[in-house]
């Protein structure tokens, strides 16, 4: 069996009693990078042993895995923060165990998207999640059929280089006065959210070029 087990998304807190449990019990742990995962398991004094596999992971590694399923072997999957499968690697991983029809469960936990959600005040009934936009190819194609089309709420990832483009970008396509709302650093310490329309938004980065770190969920 493959057991999907979420993992905090920074927080070391912020994991269930389930989840531990699992990770202790399985016979092996496939990581997205182990080094991230082992300062969690060292955290909860977890021995068991772990298998890497990422995005750049060959067929070789996905072999390895397929062949513990088939000796009776119980992996769990986690990615290095959230659910694995959403905007994961593990997403490859989890088709390939199915299409070899070999049992996969999942424990149930929010991701980034979703904690920003619950979060923004923005309508959560429909929303449109998007991962991160284009870098170049299709992004204003994508973000004038998104203005024109999509009247629900639309969650994007965005990076610390392209933060204030994608500001400027959404200004283009939506009205200035466009409600947004920016959660960064969910779940640490510094943990905040802006919220505003797209050039009170904008201002604030513009002002306090410290706050542009980490990663960011932008709910337009």
């Amino acid at each position: 069996m493959l057991t999907i087990v979420p993992t905090p998304i920074w927080n070391l807190e912020d994991i269930t009693l389930r989840a531990l449990r699992v990770l202790k019990e399985v016979n092996y742990i496939a990581c997205e990078d182990t080094r991230t995962t082992w300062v969690l398991l060292r955290h909860y004094d977890i021995q068991t042993p772990t298998i890497s596999y990422h995005s750049h992971s060959g067929q070789a590694k996905t072999d390895k895995i397929l062949d513990m399923l088939s000796n009776g072997k119980h992996v769990a999957l986690v990615s290095d923060a959230g659910t694995p499968g959403i905007s994961d690697p593990g997403y490859a991983l989890i088709q390939t165990v199915l299409e070899a029809w070999y049992e996969v469960s999942a424990l149930p936990w929010p991701s980034a998207v979703i904690t920003a959600l619950s979060a923004s005040g923005k309508s959560s009934h429909h929303f449109l999640y998007l991962w991160f936009l284009p870098v170049k190819k299709w992004r204003q194609t994508l973000l004038k059929r998104i203005s024109e089309n999509y009247s629900e709420t639309v969650v994007i990832y965005e990076s610390v280089h392209r933060i204030i483009k994608t500001l400027s970008d959404l200004e283009k396509y939506f009205w200035k006065e466009h409600k947004i709302v920016i959660g960064r650093e969910l779940s640490k310490k510094f943990e905040e959210y802006i919220r505003g329309s797209i050039v009170e938004v904008q201002e604030y980065f513009i002002k306090n070029p410290g706050k542009i770190k980490g990663e960011f969920v932008v709910l337009i």
